[in-house]
């Protein structure tokens, strides 16, 4: 719901903002993969891999919503700058230690704990501002495109990594995104972001309303409106069928296709290229004019391609690929449009809180999911997980055409925002 006007021209302002984050993601994937290598270099241990990667989601998990509510207050383009400026900030004390030689293992526990609390705050408020600067009709489109460049991330950011490390100590590839984040706060510091007309409420005894109160705001708004209700139920079952595979596909490619690195290297780039060609053909097409059915036409598909994944024999490689691939270019086929939706529908000062909800929910089955599969893939193999993840994804798909609320998303979400302005200004009048 775009209640603040978007300039005429706004390709410029925003794609100024758009490649200086594109930048910053660059050197994020490059510290990332530098510091997931230190661990597994020096430490060689299963464990401290798990616990980084538990670490790096406790802030979105936790924090999210309340993070949410903090960026529906406050002016969002400052938010993304201090994200940015917080982020740079980390990897210059990562610089330090690796250049020292002092770095020990707890050490990156906290950088990884504090670059995602950075990004608790960064990505709301970048999705929140979009719906302020693209005009409605292009924001499936432009959702295609950020997930274009996630996939061209995906194929790049590893031999980027790789060669980074290869030909530069570690306190140089952290000195990088320093560089990096330096180049998405430049931007910011000349480009205005529109700001929502903040229906603020008010508190016991007339005082403003707390962050706590905000936050129960963003809850009742999602809870007054059933489509997001199955929106985010969605999320979460899919989330935690589908993602226990991937974590565990190191295991897929050395116990059942008797592969190493090269044939893992072959299986995520796979998912990149999909993605890649999945994000370009949404920012090309923009989907269906309903565009719920995008997403659901490509759950169906994508969770055919997962279930082929774990369906191919031992001499059938070429067939994971080939799942791999179309499971990859449905991911910004289902994101994308529902991103859209969300961006055109939700109360522009309500869309930090739901953002982080959506992204909070989804992340909270991880860790529970993963207590879950480790075992059974120990017991039963890991190609199981995915042919059970991709029928459940698939099946939630062509279940979901019948769930009244989820395919009247897009027109039952201006109800709710229309009826949450009217109580906004009803309790103000009062």
């Amino acid at each position: 719901m775009q209640s603040t006007s978007v300039a005429k021209r706004w390709q410029v302002p925003f794609f100024a903002i758009w490649t200086g984050q594109a930048f910053s993601m660059i050197g994020s994937r490059l510290v990332q993969f530098a510091l997931v290598w230190w661990l597994t270099r020096e430490t060689g241990s299963g464990t401290i891999l798990a616990t980084a990667t538990l670490v790096a989601v406790l802030p979105s998990i936790v924090l999210g919503p309340f993070a949410g509510a903090l960026v529906d207050r406050w002016n969002r383009r400052r938010v993304m700058m201090v994200a940015d400026g917080f982020v740079a900030v980390v990897s210059a004390g990562l610089v330090y230690l690796f250049w020292s030689g002092s770095l020990a293992v707890w050490h990156i526990y906290v950088a990884m704990l504090a670059r995602s609390l950075g990004e608790a705050f960064h990505w709301p408020a970048m999705q929140a501002s979009t719906s302020l600067m693209v005009p409605e009709k292009h924001l499936s489109r432009v959702a295609g495109i950020n997930q274009t460049m996630q996939g061209a991330l995906n194929i790049v950011g590893p031999p980027l990594g790789a060669i980074a490390i290869s030909v530069l100590p570690l306190h140089s590839v952290m000195a990088i995104d320093v560089g990096t984040a330096a180049m998405a706060i430049l931007p910011l510091l000349f480009i205005a972001i529109p700001q929502p007309r903040r229906a603020t409420g008010e508190g016991a005894g007339g005082r403003p309303a707390t962050v706590w109160q905000d936050f129960s705001a963003g809850l009742r708004y999602a809870w007054g409106w059933p489509g997001l209700v199955a929106v985010l139920v969605m999320c979460m079952i899919i989330n935690f069928v589908v993602n226990p595979g991937f974590a565990l596909m190191p295991l897929l490619i050395t116990a059942h296709f008797g592969g190493g690195a090269l044939e893992l290297g072959w299986l995520e780039s796979a998912w990149g290229v999909g993605m890649l060609a999945g994000g370009l053909l949404l920012s090309v097409w923009g989907g269906f004019k309903r565009r719920v059915y995008t997403s659901l036409s490509a759950m169906v598909v994508g969770g055919i391609g997962t279930a082929v994944v774990g369906l191919a024999p031992s001499d059938g490689f070429p067939l994971a690929l080939g799942g791999m691939f179309v499971a990859g270019a449905m991911n910004p086929l289902i994101n994308g449009p529902l991103f859209a939706i969300l961006q055109s529908t939700v109360a522009p000062d309500m869309q930090g809180r739901i953002f982080t909800l959506v992204l909070s929910l989804a992340s909270a089955m991880m860790p529970l999911s993963l207590a879950i599969a480790g075992p059974v893939a120990d017991v039963v193999g890991v190609q199981p997980w995915y042919v059970f993840g991709g029928s459940v994804f698939a099946l939630a798909g062509i279940g979901s055409f019948f769930v009244r609320p989820l395919v009247n998303l897009e027109q039952n979400g201006h109800a709710v925002a229309a009826a949450s302005r009217t109580a906004a200004a009803t309790s103000a009048g009062e």
